[in-house]
């Protein structure tokens, strides 16, 4: 893994592929456990999500159903806007049904709070659980669990494994974090 620059910025390694699918199998594994008697519905939170997502179905060995919706709270920068909202509505009707949000990454929790009273005040789901690649616990701001963490990091920004920096940068199959010297910030 070698430094990488993206726009304006440069990025260093954090971590391997290897140890992100073994982060996400073990947590596919956690999941199917609390829902091995279940048909759950698993639904991505787009863009970020797509890699984590497709891994974790692959390790995941029971039935489930999938759906995407799309929030954003980040207009091309470093740092979230603070203002979430959807930009596509939920591809699948899921009253009734057990409901796992799956996330990249939860920093502030402002997404996961828009989408927790959207599903509750719209969709009336039998339950609603977060999955989550990554959680920044230094910034999480909300009351509410965060039910599966694949893994807790520093306060840093984050690239690749389907993370951007201003679009680019997803198709990248490491983790990367944003330089701390050589660069104007």
């Amino acid at each position: 893994m070698d430094i990488v620059k993206i726009h304006d910025k440069e990025f260093v390694p954090y971590m391997k592929n290897d140890e992100i699918q073994e982060l996400i199998k073990a947590l596919a594994l956690k999941v199917h456990e609390d829902y091995k008697d279940e048909i759950p519905v698993f639904i991505g939170v787009l863009n970020g999500v797509i890699m984590f997502f497709s891994d974790f179905l692959r390790h995941y060995p029971g039935q489930c159903e999938i759906a995407f919706i799309q929030m954003s709270s980040y207009v091309g920068g470093l740092q979230s806007t603070g203002i979430v909202y959807k930009k596509m509505d939920l591809t699948k009707e899921v009253e009734g049904r057990h409901i796992i949000l799956m996330e990249d990454i939860v920093d502030t929790g402002n997404t996961i709070e828009s989408l927790f009273e959207y599903f509750k005040n719209t969709q009336r789901p039998k339950s609603l659980k977060v999955a989550s690649l990554l959680l920044k616990p230094d910034v999480y701001q909300k009351e509410f669990k965060i039910d599966y963490v694949a893994k807790e990091i520093p306060n840093k920004f984050v690239l690749g494994y389907g993370l951007d920096y201003d679009e680019l940068g997803r198709n990248l199959p490491d983790l990367y974090q944003l330089s701390e010297g050589r660069i104007n910030h």
